[in-house]
């Protein structure tokens, strides 16, 4: 519930006993993020490996109850939806600090991820993998009435084998039936709709109002970086970027890719929202075009070593059974047992953090 001036008031934070965080189990290891309102740590909650955001409060009396609102909002919205391209919310407190507990993904971000792969780029077949990924989050958060508002790279992060990603920072979604309250100038300006940047859309005194199909926008941005591998608008700063997008229509080059992905882009990014596909259509789209590039083929397992690879066994060899006994004997490694590497020292996180 919001009050009459949009705002949470501290009575208002409300969360079932199952998501509540004991910050007695809580502890905060080495930093792994930071954006303008909150860090991430990675953690330990009651022996349990996690990401731990701890959000700042603010100076004024102004932020902090904007950032409390926020922060209310973020995590009803967590304890709302599960599914398996969503990251997965472990709990949070609000009291001695506010803090958003996850599961930890340690592939860390998509951005991190395509940077390191410069000037190469992914296969397409991978690269619509993760794009089926994103697609298949987002309908889970439209199918609750959520708007995301600031799908980008940096939202976006990889499980520790790079096949799959999770949406991640709900800190700016909304649900769809508050949008005619909602700030204009939302979410990141180089991946932002059209629709979303103020001076569009909105003359001096009218009320703000738009739909979910803000995310289908910046979803074809991603979705093109991911073919590319490269910053889209390049060349232009962030303001320049939204600036050229909502008065000139101007759109990254899809030119060059086949005429299937270059419908599924500029369908997602039409100017006018009403004519964007919704995503389970966009998952359908992806579907039908990864089938016509991707004919089944025999999977090779994947913990074979480049020798394995190459060398030629018929089905019931014995190299084949020496084989196989091979992967089960690494197949049987205890269940939870995780790899051990040198970490931070860990330590009371409110207790001593702060």
């Amino acid at each position: 519930m919001e009050s009459a001036n949009g705002f949470h008031s501290n009575e208002e934070f409300r969360l079932d006993s199952k998501w509540m965080v004991d910050p007695k189990h809580l502890f905060v290891g080495p930093r792994i993020g930071e954006g303008a309102h909150a860090k991430v740590y990675e953690g330990k909650y009651k022996n349990q490996t996690v990401a731990i955001k701890i959000v700042h409060r603010g100076d004024t009396h102004e932020e902090i109850v904007k950032r409390e609102r926020r922060f209310a909002r973020e995590v009803a919205m967590l304890s709302k939806v599960q599914h398996k391209n969503l990251v997965k919310f472990i709990g949070a407190c609000k009291e001695p600090i506010m803090v958003v507990v996850t599961e930890l993904l340690i592939g860390g971000t998509l951005r991190k991820y395509l940077l390191s792969m410069r000037p190469g780029c992914l296969d397409t077949r991978v690269a619509l993998g993760f794009a089926l990924d994103i697609a298949r989050g987002m309908e889970c958060l439209h199918s609750h009435g959520i708007i995301h508002r600031d799908l980008k790279p940096e939202n976006l992060l990889l499980s520790a084998d790079h096949k799959t990603i999770k949406l991640a920072d709900l800190g700016l979604a909304r649900e769809e039936t508050l949008t005619e309250m909602m700030t204009a100038e939302t979410g990141t300006y180089r991946w932002m709709a059209p629709e979303l940047y103020s001076t569009v859309t909105l003359r001096q005194g009218e009320k703000k109002h738009y739909n979910n199909k803000v995310d289908a926008y910046s979803f074809a941005i991603v979705l093109w970086e991911l073919l590319h591998n490269k910053l889209p608008f390049e060349g232009m700063s962030n303001l320049q970027a939204a600036y050229a997008a909502a008065f000139k229509n101007v759109r990254p080059n899809a030119d060059n890719l086949p005429e299937e992905m270059s419908t599924i882009l500029t369908s997602c990014w039409q100017e006018d929202p009403n004519t964007r596909p919704n995503f389970t259509q966009i998952i359908q789209m992806l579907f039908r075009y990864l089938a016509s590039i991707s004919p089944p083929q025999p999977a090779i397992p994947s913990r074979l070593t480049k020798s394995e690879v190459n060398t030629e066994l018929e089905p019931e060899s014995p190299g084949t059974s020496s084989l196989m006994a091979t992967r089960h004997e690494f197949d049987e490694t205890p269940k939870g047992k995780m790899e051990s590497k040198p970490r931070g020292l860990l330590f009371p996180c409110l207790g001593n953090c702060y």
